[in-house]
């Protein structure tokens, strides 16, 4: 049974993602509440915990010092923000930039050793804001499109050891489009919004694609 490490994994496409793969993977199960990743891993025989705010290095490096052998992860936790460029602070962009990529590059580096020696794999939960920029989303898109350029550079240098896969949905029914539908001014609309199970299928597609295959990027939209 290959291990796979979901960050993000406790709520939203995680936890769908951690969902869908529990029957066949060994899941370890990240987040930053331990409550919330202990309840979770109660459920599935083979899930263990992974607990660390994905801001605090230190904390990062002490749980990947109790991991066992990895396969894969999957970084799903993220944040979003959004408001025209001229209203974005320093810290704003600090902490978008720290969690959407910074975190993801040294999470897998810290990973690297087993990744190489399981042949593994590495997914990031990237956005379509990732492939193009709109009003309001300067300090978010510019996370992604900077996570979708590391994905793009990793999976370039360890061509042949790792199978390097950014996945970019568009609007999920997650606690983020509550966030960004607020931001707008909006009531909140599931109209055009897909559900987090869409995305995991994508995730697991990517997962599961013959050893010989690499799935490179995945576009998810709605059907609507």
């Amino acid at each position: 049974m290959r291990t796979v490490l979901v960050t993000g994994g406790t709520r939203g496409i995680g936890r769908a993602v951690v969902e869908l793969l529990a029957p066949t993977w060994r899941v370890v199960i990240g987040g930053r509440d331990p409550q919330a990743v202990a309840d979770l891993v109660a459920l599935y025989p083979h899930a263990q915990g992974f607990v660390a705010d994905l801001a605090d290095a230190d904390a990062v490096r002490a749980a990947v010092a109790q991991l066992g052998e990895v396969d894969a992860v999957v970084h799903s936790a993220g944040t979003v923000a959004y408001g025209a460029a001229e209203t974005q602070s320093w810290e704003q962009w600090r902490h978008v930039l720290d969690l959407n990529v910074i975190a993801v590059a040294e999470l897998t580096r810290l990973l690297l050793g087993r990744l190489r020696e399981a042949h593994g794999q590495v997914v990031v939960l990237n956005s379509g804001a990732g492939l193009h920029a709109r009003p309001g989303s300067a300090v978010y898109a510019a996370s992604k499109f900077a996570l979708r350029a590391w994905a793009d550079a990793l999976r370039a240098e360890e061509a042949g050891t790792l199978r390097v896969t950014s996945v970019h949905p568009g609007r999920v029914d997650t606690d983020m489009q509550r966030t960004l539908q607020a931001a707008e001014g909006k009531e909140y609309d599931t109209t055009g919004v897909m559900d987090v199970a869409a995305v995991a299928q994508a995730v697991a597609f990517a997962l599961e694609a013959p050893a010989d295959a690499c799935v490179e990027m995945i576009s998810v939209r709605p059907a609507s």
